[in-house]
């Protein structure tokens, strides 16, 4: 053994010395990193390189030694123990119809007799989620399957920006209940499709809420007809408003701006409110509005079951002009105003039932008939998209529909001129102009990431 292997095995066992007689005058502090070292060692194999002057002979020895695990001060233990963390357990489901206390917990894999029963007296429970379908639950649970907290998140109306908030929560005293409203907070949210057979089929596959397909809809109805003129490969972009309640989705909200490429144009449309209006309106991406003085159909979302001319009448077996258009809906569906306009007429006339009659500029009038309930009166100024009634089946009548007249100076024309007949609104005004330049353009910016997604998928 050489002179230098010596050395290096002296000074070896001399540190191992110090370090046993560290541990015990310092046991928690080293115990545990002394045996970490031997054992990321291999249970001591130690390799010690003998280097001599001549640097290409490198001799490598190996050495065993057992070392024994040094005692604390007490004697027994070495390590340190982690603390134990209490295990919690977090799970969601949705309300059933049938459900009860007993039936929610289990299905979220709960026993816990203490919490049924409390649960079963409980009245915002009750009022809140037992009976009602499709609402959110989610749980905190401990390792014994024990309700430690239950959540739930619901908004009463579609159109409200509010929520409720359950919360029934474990306390040392027992259960205790708070049911709180809180704001819907907006976060915009990024879709694109592409047409294979319809828009609703298209947004359906890309996860986009039919609230705003319905919207799209909408919004491109003066250029677009959805029902006839989609083609395949037709690909549409969106940005969107996602309504959250504690980060959870509740519901969407307006669109903030989309892009819709058919039959090899672009359509466009961005949510700007101008200085001089009231109301947020949609524009093209140069600030062309794309508001017309009349809207493509006085139901929100419906479907057409009859159209403008020559048809046998449903009652009298006749053959006889249809002067307008009738669209199949449930009773109690909201009737809307196409355009601005003045109420003539809110009542009954023979065979149209309930009744209203709505004044627009130039000398055009739209009449709504068969209506269940009439919510305007004579005299009333509209604005369009004012609700001013509900779908019925009044007068002569087979069943619940809304029978749309257009008439200009009193004579019947085809409703589905309506929009060519209205022209257009005013453009931004200068002052709004050079914000709406800025909005446009990180609209532009979103639209491209929303495309990117899309093209994403596809590959």
């Amino acid at each position: 053994m050489t002179h230098f292997q010596t050395t290096a095995q002296t000074a070896l066992r001399a540190a191992l010395n110090q370090a046993v007689q560290s541990m015990h005058r310092y046991p928690k502090r080293l115990a545990a990193a002394v045996a970490a070292a031997l054992l990321s060692m291999g249970g001591g194999a130690f390799a010690l390189a003998t280097i001599d002057s001549n640097s290409n002979d490198v001799v490598v020895r190996e050495i065993l030694e057992d070392l024994a695990l040094p005692q604390t001060t007490q004697g027994k233990q070495t390590l340190v123990a982690m603390p134990v963390v209490p295990l919690t357990l977090f799970r969601t489901t949705t309300t059933r119809s049938n459900d009860t206390a007993e039936t929610l917990l289990k299905r979220l894999g709960l026993f816990d007799s203490a919490a049924a029963a409390y649960l079963r007296s409980n009245k915002d429970l009750h009022q809140s989620l037992l009976g009602r379908t499709g609402r959110l639950v989610s749980v905190e649970a401990n390792g014994s399957r024990g309700l430690q907290k239950l959540t739930a998140r619901w908004v009463n109306k579609d159109a409200d920006n509010t929520f409720q908030r359950l919360t029934i929560e474990r306390t040392e005293a027992g259960f205790v209940t708070r049911v709180e409203t809180a704001p819907l907070i907006a976060v915009q949210a990024l879709g694109s499709a592409t047409i294979s057979s319809s828009l609703f089929a298209a947004t359906d596959e890309a996860n986009i809420p039919d609230a705003v397909a319905v919207q799209l809809a909408e919004i491109f109805s003066g250029q677009i007809d959805f029902s006839r003129s989609l083609r395949k490969g037709d690909r549409l972009s969106v940005v969107y408003e996602d309504l959250q309640a504690d980060g959870e989705s509740m519901r969407s909200g307006k669109v903030l701006s989309t892009e819709f490429v058919s039959n090899g144009k672009s359509n466009q449309a961005v949510l700007f409110q101008d200085a001089a209006s009231s109301k947020g309106q949609y524009y093209t991406f140069d600030g062309q509005s794309l508001r017309k003085a009349f809207l493509a159909s006085p139901l929100e979302f419906t479907r057409m079951s009859s159209g403008y001319g020559i048809r046998v009448h449903p009652i009298t077996k006749d053959k006889k002009a249809h002067k307008g258009i009738d669209y199949a809906a449930p009773t109690g569906t909201p009737v809307r105003t196409v355009g601005d306009g003045v109420v003539e007429f809110a009542g009954t006339q023979r065979g149209y039932g309930n009744v209203i009659e709505i004044k627009h500029r130039a000398d055009m009038t739209t009449v709504f008939a068969h209506l269940s309930r009439i919510d305007v009166k004579k005299g009333q100024k509209v604005e369009q998209g004012d609700k001013i009634g509900a779908v019925g089946s009044t007068g002569f009548s087979t069943g619940p529909h809304l029978h749309f007249e257009f008439r200009v100076d009193g004579e019947h024309r085809d409703p589905l001129t309506l929009v060519a007949e209205g022209g257009g609104a005013q453009p931004l005004s200068a002052s709004s102009k050079l914000m709406f330049d800025k909005t446009s353009a990180l609209m532009r910016s979103q639209l491209t990431q929303a495309a990117s997604v899309r093209l994403a998928r596809a590959e």
